[in-house]
């Protein structure tokens, strides 16, 4: 009998990981609401010397929005962040930072229906803030543009917490991406051009994002530690550990080697492969 529970959990476990895989592309491009509401992009410059900020844009997988391979309804509602694949489930950002040693939760934020929740990580042992915001999956389009608009310095805000204010957006040290790679179903205009001349660094975890993003990358002056040759699951134990390289400011390098061994950790795909699929954007 207890052979017989552990054989399910494994095969609930690795259904889990291909779900994630698979929901990455399927070729076929669904109908976004490209049409987003006019964005009044904020440009509120700031730097606080005392604490540095990661900001982590995560589009919510969303099985009706976006081109995926369909996933489980539960998991691929990107109106529901609780229980979302990117977000809520295991690992998700929400739940995979939430259970870390390294981390504490000090505020969740539930905003609106565009940016349905946003949660304030706070390092226990380096002076680093994370905020992790869940975009609406139906806003895969959105998050796309507030992150490659924040690696360009064109979107700039700052968030007030614990008596302190932190630098988002364009005024935090480190921004990265995680979700579907949109830039597979639809084209962005614009091309991001950097205007205040700082170099930001930063992270796509999408399927073969260096790609769809690179350029949009190299027109902000961005510098991305780590982009995707390939297929990937974009779940939250590589941003993870590659961060707590970041916090250390070890070489870029070194930070995205521990990508990779956190991403083999994980998928048991191989190092080989791994070093292969998570890249620089050099």
């Amino acid at each position: 009998m207890v052979q017989y529970s552990v054989t399910r959990y494994l095969l609930f476990f690795v259904a889990v990981i291909m779900l994630s895989l698979f929901s990455c592309c399927n070729g076929n491009k669904k109908n976004q609401p490209l049409a987003d509401s006019v964005v009044r992009l904020k440009n509120i410059a700031y730097a606080n010397p005392g604490f540095k900020c990661i900001h982590v844009f995560v589009a919510l997988c969303d099985n009706r929005y976006q081109g995926i391979v369909p996933v489980p309804p539960k998991l691929g509602n990107g109106q529901d962040p609780d229980n979302n694949l990117y977000w809520g489930s295991a690992y998700g950002v929400s739940a995979f930072f939430r259970k870390s040693t390294d981390w504490e939760l000090i505020e969740t934020q539930k905003l609106n229906d565009t940016l349905l929740e946003r949660l304030v990580f706070k390092n226990k042992s380096a002076k680093y803030y994370l905020v992790a915001d869940a975009y609406n999956g139906k806003y895969i389009k959105r998050t796309t543009v507030d992150f490659l608009s924040s690696c360009a310095g064109r979107l700039k805000d700052t968030l007030h917490i614990q008596q302190l204010v932190i630098g988002i957006d364009g005024n935090a040290a480190l921004l990265a991406y995680i979700g579907h790679d949109g830039l597979m179903d639809f084209h962005l205009q614009p091309k991001f051009s950097n205007r205040d001349g700082q170099v930001r660094d930063c992270m796509v975890l999408a399927c073969d994002s260096k790609s769809y993003f690179g350029t949009f990358l190299q027109d902000a002056n961005a510098h991305a530690l780590i982009l995707t040759s390939g297929l990937m699951c974009p779940e939250a134990y590589t941003l993870h550990d590659a961060v707590q390289g970041y916090m250390k400011s070890e070489p870029a390098e070194n930070i995205r080697l521990r990508a990779v061994a956190a991403y083999n950790k994980y998928q048991k795909c191989g190092l080989q492969f791994a070093d292969q699929l998570l890249v620089s954007g050099n």
